[in-house]
């Protein structure tokens, strides 16, 4: 029996187990995973926890399903952040806000300009949420690893409650829990910047020097964004690794 030892669903446990396995190479592109039953034994769940679980994989584009057939691997895509943090599903970046204490500096209700709009994907003048935070560097508290700005609709009035309650959470995560709307997708943009008076000012660096700034947009199922996120991470406290794979060995 392969154990969870966490206070997650079982099924995210025990899909994040598969991710891994399968990033390892114990279970490679093209194979089939073990069948549900075989799971169910291995993990000592039931069928539709399996399934839950399979269905994660399946969201993120790391295994298909096929009836008769059982659920094969496809081509894994993975990137690594932050000194080896591997972000090869949404999972991964629940498991690295985890680790990363959340401290909130402000929540206000802002009307989105020109500028705004064109990163959000928004009308201008319609209204949101706007959370600033930065994430704690647990080897290093006076030098946080990101500032960022969170951007939710202004219909998700309770989530600056839940975000001081949970400062670990991801706040899509925290939207789908209160409001039901379930990110599959994350879509992100990296560029390359300098720090800002403010931001030397709040990530404890130099006004001027070199940083990514990271865009990231949460995706329902519907293909609709529901939430943005601008960070900025000095260079030196972040670092970023993609692994490119042909699809076409031949």
């Amino acid at each position: 029996m392969t154990a969870i030892k966490n206070k997650e669903p079982l099924y995210i446990g025990i899909a994040k187990a598969l991710a891994q396995r399968i990033s390892q190479g114990e279970f490679t592109t093209g194979t089939l995973l073990p069948t549900e039953m075989e799971l169910c034994e291995e993990y000592q769940a039931s069928r539709h926890t399996i399934r839950d679980a399979l269905r994660e994989l399946s969201d993120i584009g790391l295994v298909s399903r096929k009836k008769r057939i059982g659920t094969r691997v496809e081509e894994i895509k993975d990137t690594t952040i932050n000194g080896g943090h591997s972000l090869a599903s949404l999972d991964d970046l629940v498991s690295l806000a985890k680790n990363n204490l959340r401290v909130v500096r402000k929540i206000e209700e802002i009307v989105a300009d020109q500028d705004l709009a064109y990163i959000i994907g928004c009308p201008p003048g319609s209204r949101w949420l706007c959370i600033e935070s930065i994430r704690e560097n647990n080897n290093a508290k006076d030098a946080p690893i990101c500032l960022t700005h969170s951007y939710v609709s202004a219909a998700y009035s309770k989530i600056g409650e839940l975000i001081r309650q949970d400062p670990f959470a991801l706040i899509s995560d925290l939207i789908e829990q209160q409001y039901g709307r379930r990110s599959i997708e994350v879509r992100q943009i990296i560029t390359a910047v300098t720090i800002s008076e403010y931001e030397a000012s709040v990530l404890n660096t130099k006004i001027g020097n070199p940083a990514l700034k990271i865009i990231r947009h949460y995706i329902d199922r519907l293909g609709k964004v529901f939430e943005t996120t601008v960070s900025v991470h000095p260079a030196d406290r972040y670092a970023c690794s993609i692994i490119l794979k042909r699809v076409n060995t031949k």
